[in-house]
């Protein structure tokens, strides 16, 4: 759920990679990290497991324009992929406006990848969540691999529900912003929707004290 500053006139909101382990979650957050301007993005932090690091850091895109004059500030975080910390993942999901979730492109991982995709639903629902109702989209990651599955075949097993898709490359960072961009997008429709119905009114908080 997006949190908004209005001394800073900001909207935050939360975007999760999600996937199997070492399927690129990581690759994608530093990719973005390196390439995003430093006046526009906060520190990254990083917590280290024994396998895998699940990264955070907020930055400010200039192109996706204002919600009523607030500008929106995107909070990226990675889960653990290993299913020793579902836990971390489970927190990790809390509030979250927006999921990407990495497919990893090789045969061999495909039941990892159902595995994950699973799991991701079966925690958004312990939280209230339906991942067929909130802004979703899918990378089909490792699409330079020599024994990555078909396209087609990954659709079949992984986006029964044709939400917005994307092959890509993380560490050449084929793809990556076009993901990001996507679920930004999915986000920003929701909060201007709820804006407009009223659900979400983006008003300043009442004053307290007289006025003077």
């Amino acid at each position: 759920m997006s949190f908004i500053n209005y001394s800073s006139r900001e909207i935050n909101c939360k975007i999760v990679y999600y996937g199997p382990g070492l399927c690129g979650k990581t690759t994608n957050l530093q990719y973005i990290y390196n390439k995003t301007s430093p006046d526009a993005k906060g520190k990254m932090i990083s917590l280290a497991t024994e396998t895998e690091r699940t990264l955070f850091f907020d930055f400010l895109p200039l192109s996706l324009g204002e919600i009523r004059g607030f500008k929106t500030r995107f909070h990226l975080y990675t889960v653990p992929g290993q299913v020793f910390y579902d836990a971390s993942r489970k927190l990790i999901l809390k509030g979250v406006d927006g999921v990407v979730f990495v497919a990893d492109s090789q045969i061999e991982r495909v039941e990892a990848n159902l595995e994950s995709v699973e799991n991701l639903r079966t925690n958004l629902s312990e939280q209230g969540y339906d991942l067929d109702r909130i802004p979703y989209v899918v990378q089909y990651n490792k699409r330079d691999l020599p024994n990555a599955a078909t396209v087609e075949e990954l659709r079949k097993l992984l986006n029964p529900k044709a939400v917005p898709e994307f092959e890509a490359t993380a560490t050449t960072g084929v793809g990556v912003f076009d993901t990001l961009k996507a679920v930004a997008k999915l986000v920003l429709q929701e909060l201007r929707k709820g804006a407009d119905a009223g659900a979400s009114p983006i008003s300043p908080p009442p004053r307290r004290g007289p006025v003077t």
